[in-house]
């Protein structure tokens, strides 16, 4: 369509169409390949002039109101911002080229994002001043931690609290004087790991809670960083960097090393935490998955969850493969990982026309169109994946060079591009990786492309007559994506060794989050990279792990009284489904972005200000927990291990199936040929909102199950009383289409109380 067409069909269109003045100002995103004009500023005036004039001519109150250019942009993004009617805005969305508007909002300062994203405010609900004022610790297994880093300063802090029973050790590069109000303890520990390893080669690292690689330092500022304003990664992602519950107190354990966790300073380590005093554990770290009275971890936190500690661990990184989550205890908060409405996109158009978005946290400038090379027009074996050596310098200097994921680090492939004298890298997903995007850091101009775009890219190259060529568009920082999605890597059920409990339990933001960095690491933990940032961006359920961590503690504070179980449920029965368009969750890692499902996202997605006021709870008693192993059928000796002494199973009658654990969620298994076969299950909840209330039953069926509550209406009459219910699931013989699983829901509701437990049913 040409300049003049878009004049004339802006013309028809504002014609045939009314609506009332009501002014606003917006961000609009264009498409610059669409443009009608000589240039973005011609284009984008003809636009608006063409929306004036027609405006004047059939309503006078669109016509005192003109439609006024505020900003072009041109360089990090395409579009400009306008001052316009919604009428005006809707005949402006119809022009080709329009991509979308965002309303120019009013937007207080942030960095990590993960705070106003979760609905968190300065000031109001969960981090009112009163809530935030009480002594909550959380600590963390990590690689220790940065003590000298801004987001762990003590100002304004009170004393350390009189409960505290930790120690901060000396060490390499550590005193106790290094420890504060805000980092209350910090130890190492490193016995289990020599003994598997050998003697700790002390060389780049500290034999002491002093984190040289990063990862603890980032996950402690996740869940309590203090507040640091003007933080940024090379002025990307710029404004407020703040935990979860920042006027939490720190305790770091060193329990990872150069090589891994050793299984013995895990549990050396949350013996002392319980010990110490602190209120919540966060572990972003786990092993395959193994029956509960083998697993380790499963079993000391067991310990730490009967002493009242709420525990939160990373579901694992290995995603989109099914049965995958690690860390499956019921005890366990397991987080999955998922994406905020911040990006960092980078666009990749080739010789041919066409155009990528992909992302990138490179700092630097844009490169105009180069030649591409990629395999063996780049080098020899393994030059498609870029590893050490394979990429011969007389082929890709100063050229863009294609590198596909695998073998090595994605950092780590421009740094060979970068030294064999390559100018750029687009880095390509293979079928594996899919569509999930990671900005990285990288050390010369690259971004990631998903697996079709890369696809393409490969078909160009080799289908080009001429050298094929390609240019690389950094866009800075992006906001009002989809979302939240679920990441493709992040790891998934069902749980092969728990099947009767739904695992992960819920996402929470892990991918690309800003949070506190070492000076002694480079962002992109590469040693030939010589930058140096206070706060660097990296992704993983890691990251996840220690937002949820953060959010327990501040359910922790309002509500006292409540156990590791009930701000469990807490956060699993109030968390959302739907993404900010309205749709439902899609899933990264699947087909085209289907939705999700309960064994990707658990319960769904976090949501702390209406977990701090659910309705009702799924209590969970240590004793519930025994006589689950009961149900699993475990002998005295295993569940002794777990338990720490001797316990004896009721009757069988009285333990009955494992699907009775009053879990949040329910998990049941059908055979396929069955038709009128009912599994019952039972659940109690507490009454933790108003008094006296009633919630009625609703029912979302899974495919093939018909589903009957009794009672369908529970009525309390005071806080903190308990009522029963039960469930029954009957398959009904309909078996065309349900594949292995079907997923449904069970919501308990009244007035603004919606109490949802997610189904999964398994035909087997």
């Amino acid at each position: 369509m040409g300049f003049r067409e878009v004049c004339l069909f802006l013309s028809i269109f504002l014609a045939t169409s009314a609506a009332a003045v009501d002014q606003q100002s917006y961000i609009i995103h264009m498409d610059t390949t669409k443009m009608a004009a000589p240039s973005p500023e011609q284009w984008y005036t003809a636009l608006i002039d063409s929306i004036n004039k027609i405006s004047s001519l059939d309503d006078q109150e669109e016509a005192s109101s003109a439609a006024q250019i505020l900003y072009v942009y041109k360089t990090a993004i395409s579009g400009f911002a306008a001052k316009l009617s919604t009428k005006k805005l809707h005949s402006l969305s119809k022009t080709p080229g329009f991509l979308a508007a965002t309303p120019n909002e009013l937007l207080q300062l942030h960095t990590t994002h993960s705070p106003q994203f979760l609905g968190l405010q300065r000031e109001h609900g969960l981090w009112n001043s009163s809530n935030l004022a009480s002594d909550i610790v959380i600590g963390l297994l990590d690689t220790g931690i940065w003590p000298e880093h801004i987001s762990f300063q003590d100002k304004g802090l009170p004393p350390v609290p009189k409960k505290w029973k930790g120690t901060c050790q000396a060490g390499q590069k550590f005193s106790p004087s290094n420890c504060n109000r805000k980092l209350i303890g910090a130890t190492a520990y490193i016995k289990g790991y020599e003994a598997i390893v050998g003697r700790l080669n002390a060389t780049g690292t500290f034999r002491s809670p002093r984190d040289s690689d990063g990862h603890g330092t980032h996950t402690a500022s996740t869940a309590a960083g203090n507040i640091v304003n003007k933080a940024s990664f090379f002025n990307q992602a710029m404004g407020v960097a703040t935990g979860m519950r920042f006027t939490s107190r720190i305790a770091a354990y060193k329990v990872c090393w150069t090589e891994g966790c050793a299984n013995a300073d895990i549990l050396a380590a949350i013996d002392r935490a319980v010990a110490d005093g602190v209120d919540v554990l966060s572990l972003s770290l786990g092993g395959s998955a193994s029956a509960f009275y083998k697993d380790d971890i499963a079993i000391a936190t067991f310990g730490a969850v009967r002493n009242g500690v709420f525990v939160s661990c990373s579901a694992g990184n290995s995603g989109p493969s099914s049965s995958t989550v690690s860390n499956i205890a019921p005890w366990i908060m397991t987080v999955a990982a998922s994406y905020t409405d911040r990006t960092f996109p980078a666009t990749v158009k080739l010789g041919n026309g066409q155009v990528f978005e992909g992302s990138s946290l490179y700092s630097g400038n844009s490169i105009g169109q180069l030649p591409l090379v990629y395999n063996n027009t780049a080098g020899g074996e393994e030059a498609n994946v870029c590893t050490a050596g394979s990429l011969v310098p007389s082929l890709v200097k100063g050229k863009i060079v294609v590198c596909e994921r695998g073998t090595n680090s994605r950092t780590a492939k421009g740094e060979q591009v970068k030294l064999a004298g390559g100018a750029g890298m687009i880095l390509i997903n293979t079928q594996l990786e899919g569509e999930e995007l990671f900005a990285d850091p990288h050390v010369l101009p690259a971004a990631n492309l998903g697996a079709s775009a890369g696809q393409a890219i490969i078909r160009y190259i080799s289908s080009s007559k001429h050298q094929p060529k390609a240019l690389i568009a950094f866009e800075g920082t992006k906001f009002g994506n989809r979302a939240p999605r679920v990441a493709a890597f992040s790891s998934r059920g069902p749980s092969l060794i728990a099947p009767d409990v739904i695992k992960p339990d819920v996402t929470a933001p892990g991918v690309n989050i800003l949070a506190a960095w070492p000076l002694i690491a480079s962002p992109s933990e590469l040693e030939s990279d010589k930058r140096r940032v206070l706060f660097n961006i990296i992704s993983g359920t890691s990251m996840s792990c220690p937002h949820v961590s953060g959010l327990a503690a501040l359910l922790k504070s309002a509500h006292k009284d409540w156990s590791p179980a009930a701000i469990k449920s807490a956060l699993m029965t109030t968390a959302y489904t739907n993404d900010n368009r309205m749709s439902p969750i899609s899933d990264v890692g699947s087909e085209s972005g289907k939705p999700a499902n309960p064994f990707a996202f658990g319960s769904g997605h976090v949501d702390p200000e209406k977990a701090s006021d659910p309705g009702l709870i799924y209590d969970i008693t240590p004793q519930d927990y025994l006589n689950y192993f009961c149900s699993l059928n475990y002998n005295s000796t295993q569940i002794g291990l777990v338990s720490r002494g001797n316990f004896t199973c009721p009757s069988k009658r009285r333990v009955g199936q494992p699907g009775n654990l009053n879990y949040p969620s329910f998990s049941v298994f059908m055979k396929k040929k069955a038709k009128n076969v009912s599994v019952t299950l039972k659940r109690t909840v507490t009454n933790v909102g108003r008094p006296r209330s009633d919630y009625t039953v609703k029912i979302k069926n899974p495919k093939g199950i018909g589903i009957r509550v009794e009672p369908e209406k529970l009525s309390f009459r005071r806080y903190g009383q308990k009522l029963s219910y039960q469930v029954s699931f009957v398959a009904l013989g309909k078996r065309e289409g349900l594949g292995g699983f079907s997923f449904g829901s069970l919501v308990w509701v009244s007035g603004k109380y919606g109490v949802r437990s997610p189904i999964a049913v398994t035909w087997k």
